[in-house]
């Protein structure tokens, strides 16, 4: 009965993912055409270029549009992205050439024209996507003709959009929009207008093989200067590495050897000298960390990101995540989350036991919404926002039921199955020295010895090893920059780990020196800590590098960087105390507890 059971959830699973998760390669599918035959052109939405979270439906602003609107079905990624994907009012037939063919004459109102006026005025950019391509272009400019007084700027929009097309036999290949800077309409002034919007569409052969038609789009990051800053990042965190880990070899081995010899005596010779140091706390050091559920519930959502973490990788570096894949990031997030939810229960509940704790499913409980609770709520809040903005971030409510049935019906039944199987393990916690009855008193510590220092110096040194790279991210997922080098990215990853699990093994090391004893939560605050700069970081990228502005776009950007810096934190911190633990066990197993 059991393995029935155990068949159905993983066919549940699997529906769920082939519904749910998009194709590797959707414009590797047929996309065959004869003389003539209508090519799919859908417009995306409008928005500010400055501010990429803040992105309107194409049809909000009074443009030409067809008779019949159809809405295309979207994936959950791309309702996630906040695609929504209309019917264009331009007709693209394949290899079929248009002059200045006429989309619609409209006369625009005075609200019509202050809303066009004022879209002008924020670079507002359209996307569309033909044949699965991507197009964008701007809606109009702003003629500043040297003033320095904007009330004396004009504003003009773009009436004329020539599409040019490049195919290779049957097949669309590329696909690029110009506006016409000679046929503009004047926005300037409060008053109706009548335009005549046109379009042309010129077709030209090229030798460019269809499954390399995406290339045009991952070579802009690729680019030698590109490659170089880098290759320049990935050579600064080796440095960072290499004299971190010499002066571990250095300072710690060197220390521990002479702690070695010293303790490592026969008992007589033991007994005349004092214990100091680290061995002076060996009764107390493996003493179980406060608020033990909170600690192992922690450990298991760390663990859970870092799977999350290293299967997004492994998509990523077999090619899932090509340019303009549209969603396939969100839908790969909320699937794969979802599916890992069992790693969280499983390390949790196995812990918590360990650590001796009773209240098993409240620690679970616990665990489940240690990451995905201050999730929701900033999720609430930034989509009340957008639905006031009424822009396409704003989820639609079936989105957020088929979110809502996925935490119900996989996440939270994986997480409890998790938690079950780490209850059954009934491993006890692996001490090489006996733990007194009673604590011992930690003397009085120097100012930086505190948790705060000490977390600043944790955080910087991995922060310093990823911070060049940070930049191409940020300007990847809070801009237009395309970002395909993984492969450079996941190298940046594993020097990010082992140095965070050096610098905190060596902290570790000198808090134990001083006979402070509670180590625990400290390596796991200090591993965490490079979360605190990052998003120290995301103030100086909005407001030194980045010309984001308005309310929805602030909230947007630092409440989902929180978000994401906080789980950095907790599969830091899972990561930092994992090293200090079997640093830890190692050199008390190397001398003689008693």
């Amino acid at each position: 009965m059991r393995n029935i059971g155990s068949s159905r959830s993983f066919l549940f699973i699997g529906v769920l993912i082939l519904c749910y998760f998009p194709h590797v390669r959707s414009d590797a599918s047929d996309h065959r055409y004869k003389d003539g035959d209508p090519v799919p052109l859908y417009a995306n939405k409008v928005g500010p270029f400055h501010n990429p979270s803040e992105t309107y439906r194409y049809f909000d602003l009074p443009f030409c549009s067809p008779d019949h609107v159809k809405e295309k079905k979207e994936a959950l990624g791309e309702v996630l992205n906040g695609d929504r994907l209309v019917s264009a009012p331009y007709k693209l037939n394949f290899k079929e050439e248009k002059d200045s063919s006429v989309v619609c004459k409209k006369k625009l109102s005075k609200n019509e024209v202050a809303i066009l006026r004022k879209a002008v005025d924020k670079d507002y950019y359209f996307q569309m996507y033909y044949d699965d391509l991507p197009i964008w272009g701007f809606i109009g400019k702003v003629d500043k003709e040297g003033k320095t007084d904007p009330n004396g700027y004009k504003y003009f929009l773009y009436k004329h959009i020539q599409f040019d097309v490049l195919y290779n036999k049957d097949r669309v290949i590329e696909i690029s929009a110009r506006m016409d800077p000679h046929s503009l309409l004047d926005l300037t002034e409060d008053k109706e207008v009548k335009a005549e919007f046109m379009y042309t569409v010129k077709w030209k052969e090229t030798d460019t093989p269809f499954e390399k038609r995406m290339d045009k789009y991952s070579m802009s990051s690729s680019l030698p200067h590109h490659l170089e800053i880098h290759w320049f990042s990935i050579i600064n965190s080796c440095v960072t590495v290499l004299l971190l880990t010499g002066f571990l070899a250095t300072i710690l081995m060197r220390v521990l050897k002479n702690d070695f010899i010293k303790y490592g005596q026969d008992e007589e010779a033991a007994d005349d000298l004092e214990e100091t140091g680290w061995k002076y706390i060996h009764g107390d050091v493996f003493r179980f960390p406060k608020y033990k559920s909170l600690f192992a519930a922690a450990l298991g959502s760390g663990t859970q990101l870092f799977a999350l973490t290293i299967f997004i990788f492994m998509l990523a570096l077999v090619g899932v995540f090509y340019p303009y894949n549209r969603g396939a990031l969100f839908t790969a997030l909320v699937v794969i989350y979802a599916l890992t939810s069992g790693i969280a229960g499983y390390v949790a509940t196995s812990f918590f036991f360990q650590l001796e704790g009773k209240n098993w499913v409240r620690n679970l409980f616990l665990t489940g919404c240690l990451f995905c609770g201050p999730l929701f709520l900033t999720f609430c809040f930034l989509n009340t926002v957008a639905i006031a903005y009424s822009a396409t971030a704003a989820l639609p409510f079936g989105t957020i039921v088929v979110i809502v049935l996925i935490w119900t019906l996989v996440t939270s039944p994986l997480l409890v199955l998790g938690g079950i199987a780490g209850k059954n393990m009934k491993a006890e916690f692996q001490a090489p020295c006996r733990t007194t009855k009673y604590p011992r008193e930690i003397p009085p510590l120097p100012w930086y010895r505190s948790a705060i220092p000490q977390m600043a110096m944790a955080g910087f040194l991995p922060f310093s090893a990823i911070y060049i790279e940070l930049y191409y991210i940020f300007a990847s997922v809070w801009g237009h920059r395309i970002y395909t080098i993984y492969s450079i990215l996941f190298i940046v990853f594993i020097i990010l780990l082992i140095v965070t699990a050096f610098i905190t093994v060596a902290l570790t090391y000198f808090q134990l020196a001083a006979e402070d004893h509670e180590w625990w939560w400290r390596s796991f605050l200090c591993g965490g800590s490079t979360g605190v700069f990052i998003y120290a970081y995301c103030l100086y990228y909005y407001y030194a590098r980045s010309d984001m502005s308005g309310f929805m776009q602030t909230t947007f950007f630092f409440g989902y960087m929180a978000c994401i810096c906080y789980g950095f934190f907790l599969m830091l911190g899972t990561v930092g105390f994992r090293a200090s633990l079997f640093f830890v066990r190692h050199i008390y197993k190397s001398i003689k507890c008693e």
